[in-house]
């Protein structure tokens, strides 16, 4: 489960067993977890966030969305 990011409270991740999935991290604060697609940046899933932090962590994923997606394809070797 490589970290790629740290940014703040929150961590941004991916996890190996999501390979098969399209491109995506996963952001956790605390007790409070999203799933984002990246691309296009949307969310996939959110287990806690307020509306309101919601955005300003989709707002994270779109400003390092092209690192998230290389650093995506030389993990998972795609």
């Amino acid at each position: 489960m490589p970290t790629v990011l740290r940014d703040g409270p929150y961590e941004v991740y991916f996890t190996s067993h999501d390979r098969d999935e399209p491109p995506h991290v996963h952001i956790d604060r605390d007790r409070l977890s999203a799933k984002n697609w990246l691309w296009p940046v949307r969310v996939a899933y959110n287990l806690g966030f307020s509306r309101h932090e919601l955005r300003s962590v989709e707002r994270l994923v779109s400003k390092h969305e092209s690192q998230f997606l290389r650093q995506w394809h030389e993990y998972f070797g795609t």
